[in-house]
């Protein structure tokens, strides 16, 4: 017998087995299935896991539950539940890679989202003409996680798995789909219901989105399109725009598929009578078919009225094993079910077989069972009896207790069941916060909610209540929800009274402020923390040193580093009496950073290189608390023009960002790391980070923030994009919008970049009025160390306003603070704002030895992109000969690069005479030993020191030696000018 597809969805399926035929590596990697509830999404996704499994192709499927959405990891736990034991044992070939591949996976949402239990999941999908559903078994299976360990006081601790933070599980799940993808005909990962999923699930998910693994690997999720988190639907709709991602909207079914082949024989009356009812939604018409009726009465309007109707012929014992089959969801089994709804011996047996035959339950795997249809899961969930509902609830978490169930999974039930202040019951949701800590930020943040919700009132838990709402604050700044977190630590440090000594009120007030800062709120935070630096009695000293470091991260961004200068010296002589390295690291990387920002170049490297040190020395738990120390050390690095410390520093951070977050130091990370990347003319990786650290910023609601990852975005597009490409414009433009009337640093840098993107866009009065916006009056909106940089802009838009006076004087002042500063690449801007001049007035051959000296500046910096861009602007001036070199070189190097807007810069003045013949193949690089030569190329790669060790099998020790003996061989010294020499000396393929 033929089987059949999904009723009136016959263009879809064709859309979905052309999506199959590229197995996730040709067109779309993502199938996004959205639609009402009861439209088909679910039958469609069962057919498409069909037809994958047809092509040979492995297929996992979960399905996210409603009651259950802040289990972490549930929807993966669901789908992870498919996988064949035999592929994870331990072995040779394939199942080798799998186990290796599959062991962090497990290990991390099993110890981080069900507290290291043994809880396995079974699922089972149907495909009737609903929607296929699934069941899982109750806490005693085991297909998850290995044993448990411990209980809540592993979360957090150093006792902890290598697994256990959210970031790291996400690479792992990459690794590991792509590894089970090479055991087949490539994978399919089905999800369903997303609009339910865990936040855990949905920060997975988005990450899987935006970097797909390299492997055949399709996704599918069905959702609802209202229900979507806004951080998930803006990753899908992205992946639209660039034909990632597949969108198939599913709409109402055409009446004569919804009639002829959902009810055939059915009267031509009573069909168009019950088809308008219902809409074409294939849910409502069959519901409306299974009403006892001849179709004389009018429809009930509701779908929640018309499932009610079903539940009316029921007998009580009937009705009961509904209502817990419902309250257990994917652990009803038989044993549970017993429990919640007592009867004679025997009779569960037949309640479930009656209720299979009217539809109501269907069998899961492993004897459990599950409702038709999820929407039947909710009505009969919210219209049980209250008393009756919690009861169930109490008996399902103590039932899931004895089974050795963990603190997550009975999370759900004990919240559900609480009514008042219950201490065992609270135990279990604050140990089920301290598991998800790590993993689960979100659903840690809710359970500490619902216990606060049942705390009592009254000086006997004053205290306890303070400390759960500082965790809770805690919880919800990892998570993204800054304004939420620094609410509640207001409200914490108006109750906090000023000499109490539990130490809560300057963790509260450290926190707040620095919530507050990164809200772009930086005046709140000053005075927030000058007020508790200056009461009475004083806080202990290792506060001072929290308080001190929170106050000096205040500036550049509105405070001028000049005026605290003062209190972030006190504060690392300070951690100095006191032995703390951690805190001084930290007090001389705000050090590095405000020097570096004011032009005090030495001072700032002296800096850098100390918190560098002290970084070294430091424990994996304080390094886990120093990503934004390495942020600042980044920035630092990058503004002294030291490219490869500020790589290093970028890399080093982002490590512990995606291990701990919290999600906006990532975003700062995220932007360093690709400022790296642009200026050495890498500029496809340097767009995927800008906009990962875009989708973070938009998540926390800072319009700093946003206006800072827009605004680095617009310059990475700018150059990545052709000459007349609008969007790096209309970039540039928001962020100059979110950035509005403030006059902070990064808000003077987005209006800065929209200064660069009006030129190029032929907007030279645009530009020319942003770089003003930027300057002020007095130019001190203009970064000191980069000034020279941006000064440029603004000759270029006042030379193309015929303005050449005023140009004069901006070009003598980006010389003065060039030569001051000595940074090669600040050197190469003044010189090209010296060469333009000099052309407007007609000497082309000095503008042309101008741009030739700009380039070799920034040559030396191994600032790729500025090199490439100061060769072509000279070739387009320069005699024939040389015009050809330098053509020839930029564009190389462009090319190289992806730098899309100099490759058409090039193309548009390619030089008018014959090329010459090919140059024979340059020598190697002098003087270095083959070893030598093999880890130069691997660093023109972009390998990092432990890659290079790994590849070649060297300690990471020994290849810091080989490079030491490079850098002095060749007289360079920075990975990133070492890799500009070796693209040099090495032949084009």
């Amino acid at each position: 017998m033929t089987r059949t597809g999904p009723v009136g969805r016959e263009a879809e399926l064709r859309l979905l087995d052309e999506v199959l035929a590229g197995r996730g590596t040709d067109g779309p990697r993502v199938v996004d299935l959205t639609g009402a509830a009861g439209i088909g999404k679910s039958r469609l996704l069962t057919e498409l896991c069909l037809r994958a499994r047809s092509r040979g192709m492995g297929v996992l499927r979960g399905r996210a539950t409603e009651y259950e959405r802040h289990t972490p990891y549930g929807l993966f736990t669901d789908a992870f539940a498919d996988l064949d034991p035999d592929l994870l044992r331990p072995g040779t070939g394939p199942a080798s890679t799998l186990a290796t591949a599959a062991s962090p996976v497990l290990r991390g949402i099993g110890e981080g989202a069900l507290g290291g239990g043994d809880t396995g999941h079974g699922s089972g999908h149907g495909s009737g003409h609903g929607q296929g559903q699934g069941g899982r078994r109750d806490g005693s299976g085991g297909g998850g996680a290995g044993p448990r360990e411990g209980g809540a006081g592993r979360a957090g601790g150093e006792a902890a798995a290598p697994y256990t933070d959210r970031f790291a599980v996400h690479r792992a799940t990459a690794r590991l789909l792509a590894a089970l993808s090479r055991t087949g005909s490539g994978l399919l990962i089905a999800l369903d219901d997303l609009h339910w999923a865990d936040p855990a699930s949905l920060e997975l998910l988005d990450h899987l989105v935006r970097h797909p693994p390299h492997a055949p690997v399709l996704i599918a999720v069905a959702r609802r399109d209202r229900q979507t988190s806004a951080s998930l639907a803006a990753a899908l709709t992205r992946g639209v725009d660039t034909g990632a991602v597949l969108r198939l909207g599913l709409g109402p079914l055409p009446e004569r598929d919804c009639v002829e082949r959902l009810a055939p024989g059915l009267r031509p009356a009573r069909a168009a009578r019950l088809y308008a009812a219902s809409g074409g939604n294939p849910l409502y018409f069959l519901t409306l078919l299974q009403q006892d009726g001849t179709g004389a009465r009018s429809p009930l309007g509701g779908l929640g009225s018309l499932l009610l109707d079903e539940l009316t012929p029921l007998t009580p014992a009937q009705r009961r094993t509904v209502e817990a089959v419902a309250v257990l969801g994917d652990h009803a089994t038989p044993e549970l079910l017993a429990e919640l709804a007592p009867g004679p011996a025997g009779e569960l047996d037949a309640t479930l077989r009656a209720l299979a035959l009217r539809d109501l339950t269907r069998p899961g795997p492993a004897g459990s069972w599950t409702l038709r249809h999820p929407v039947l899961r909710t009505v009969v969930h919210e219209n049980a009896d209250h008393r009756s509902r919690i009861r169930m609830h109490r008996t399902a978490a103590e039932a899931l207790a004895r089974s050795g169930a963990p603190a997550p999974v009975r999370a759900h039930h004990v919240e559900q069941a609480l009514t008042g202040w219950d201490p065992a019951g609270a135990a279990v949701l604050l140990e089920a916060a301290a598991l998800a800590s790590a993993t689960a930020p979100a659903s840690s943040a809710h359970w500490l909610a619902a216990v606060l919700r049942v705390l009592p009132e009254g000086p006997r838990y004053a205290g306890q209540r303070l400390a759960l709402m500082l965790d809770r604050a805690r919880a919800l700044s990892v998570c993204g929800e800054l304004q939420a977190g620094r609410d509640l630590l207001a409200e914490v440090i108006d109750t906090v009274p000023p000499h109490d000594d539990s130490g809560l009120r300057p963790a509260a007030v450290t926190l707040c402020a620095s919530l507050e800062r990164h809200l772009g709120r930086y005046a709140r935070a000053e005075a927030l923390l000058r007020r508790e630096l200056s009461r009475s009695p004083a806080p202990p000293p290792s506060d001072l040193l929290a308080l001190g470091i929170e106050l000096g991260s205040s500036a550049p961004h509105s405070t001028p580093y000049p005026t605290v200068r003062a209190d972030v010296l006190r504060t690392r002589e300070l951690a100095r009496r006191l032995g703390d390295g951690a805190a001084e690291a930290d007090a001389l990387a705000l050090m590095a950073l405000g020097e570096a920002y004011e032009g005090g170049l030495d001072a700032a490297a002296r800096y850098a290189d100390r918190a560098d040190a002290l970084l070294e020395t430091l424990s994996d738990r304080d390094l886990a608390l120093r990503g934004e120390s390495r942020a600042r050390l980044s920035a630092a690095s990058f503004y002294l023009e030291r490219y490869g410390e500020a790589e290093r520093h970028a890399d080093r951070g982002l490590a512990l960002a995606r291990r701990v977050g919290p999600p906006h130091i990532l975003s700062h990370l995220l932007q360093c790391k690709a400022n790296v990347l642009m200026s050495t003319c890498r500029l496809h990786p340097a767009l995927e980070l800008v906009e990962e650290a875009e989708t973070i910023a938009r998540g926390i609601g800072s319009p700093d923030l946003l206006a800072l990852a827009l605004a680095n975005k617009a310059q990475v597009l700018l150059a990545s994009l052709p000459p007349g490409n609008p969007e790096s414009l209309a970039v540039a433009e928001e962020a100059a919008a979110v950035a509005g009337p403030r006059t902070s640093w990064w808000a003077s840098l987005a209006w800065c970049v929209l200064g660069f993107a009006a030129l190029f866009a032929g907007k030279p009065e645009r530009a020319r009025t942003a770089m003003l916006r930027a300057a002020r009056p007095d130019l001190s909106g203009l970064q000191p160390s980069m000034r020279p940089l941006f000064l440029e802009a603004l000759v270029t838009a006042t030379v193309a306003g015929g303005d050449l006076g005023s140009a004069d004087g901006w070009a003598a002042l980006a010389t003065a603070d060039a030569q001051r500063l000595g940074l090669p690449t600040q050197l190469a801007s003044a010189l090209r704002s010296t060469a333009q001049l000099l052309a407007a007035r007609g000497r082309t051959a000095e503008a042309a030895e101008a741009y030739a000296r700009a380039a070799g500046e920034a040559a030396r910096s191994g600032a790729t992109l500025w090199e490439a861009q100061s060769l072509l602007l000279g070739a387009s001036l320069a005699a024939d000969g040389p015009a050809e070199a330098m053509w020839h070189r930029g564009r190389g190097l462009a090319e190289a690069g992806s730098a899309r807007l100099l490759t058409g810069l090039a193309d548009l003045i390619r030089p008018a005479t014959p090329s010459p013949p090919p140059p024979a193949p340059p020598p190697p690089l002098p003087g270095l030993t083959p070893r030598e030569r093999e880890i130069a190329a691997l660093v023109a790669e972009g390998l990092t020191t432990a890659a290079i060790a790994a590849r070649l099998h060297l300690s990471p020790r020994t290849v810091d030696t080989h490079l030491s003996h490079i850098y002095r061989k060749t007289g360079v010294t920075t990975r990133s000018a070492l890799a500009a020499l070796t693209a040099r000396a090495t032949p084009a393929p």
